[in-house]
């Protein structure tokens, strides 16, 4: 019997880590460099330069083209028509979001703000679906990541319904500093603010620095304006026992 739990243990912490990375990047596996290739498409295409904060599109507006991220980092949030906001993703270079007028969406379902200064590529409609018909490999690049992200999602809901708040908070930082990605995670990111974190995980301020407090006493975090993500921070995801106070 012992054994029966600790070969489940050991799958388990497999799957999580394996599962962290998959999301960090998704499309990974596939060797094409996306951002040389949509330079070239063509018209349709324009590069802009957005500062923190900055409104990319708001909820409601008109869809149109979707967007590449080469530099920075974007926040995607809802508002429901009682005004309560939710933040549903932040997204990092090589991620594309905004490609719901791919299938024929008339109008934007959330808002799209830069968490950072931010370099994106903004791609037509018509362009990037002629683009996806003319290269393969780009086709097969972009499904994989959407499917990637559709994952992502479900694991986000199965989170939500089952995991406690500490371990919601302690992926998100994980998912945040891109853990698992080869060359490119980062163990610092922009500074977050609580209530952000609070939407994200569906808890409350007071308990997401409750959490925070103990992942910096417990050697997982530290912050000073920015935050500095510790790959010991996995011990919480993967494991269900209460931390002691140190």
């Amino acid at each position: 019997m012992l054994n029966m739990v600790r070969n489940k243990t050991d799958e388990e912490t497999v799957r999580t880590v394996e599962y962290l990375r998959f999301c960090a990047m998704p499309s990974k596996n596939i060797k094409f460099d996306v951002q040389k290739f949509l330079a070239d498409i063509g018209d349709g295409r324009t590069i802009l330069r957005v500062r923190k904060k900055q409104v990319i599109y708001a909820q409601g507006a008109k869809c149109d083209a979707l967007f590449y991220i080469q530099k920075g980092k974007v926040k995607l949030t809802v508002v429901s028509k009682a005004g309560k906001e939710a933040t549903i993703a932040i997204l990092n270079p090589s991620d594309f979001f905004g490609e719901g007028c791919l299938a024929a969406q008339p109008l934007r379902m959330s808002f799209a703000a830069a968490l950072t200064d931010c370099e994106l590529m903004r791609i037509d409609n018509k362009a990037m679906t002629s683009a996806l018909h003319r290269e393969n490999t780009l086709s097969d690049m972009f499904v994989a990541y959407l499917l990637g992200r559709n994952i992502r999602y479900e694991e986000d809901l199965v989170d939500q319904l089952f995991n406690s708040s500490e371990k919601r908070l302690a992926r998100i930082l994980l998912l945040l500093a891109r853990f698992g990605t080869e060359g490119k995670q980062e163990k610092v990111i922009p500074k977050i603010s609580q209530e952000t974190l609070a939407e994200m995980i569906g808890t409350t301020r007071s308990r997401v620095s409750f959490f925070r407090n103990r992942f910096r006493k417990l050697g997982f975090i530290k912050y000073n304006g920015e935050l500095e993500i510790h790959s010991s921070l996995l011990n919480v995801v993967l494991h269900d026992a209460p931390h002691k106070s140190v």
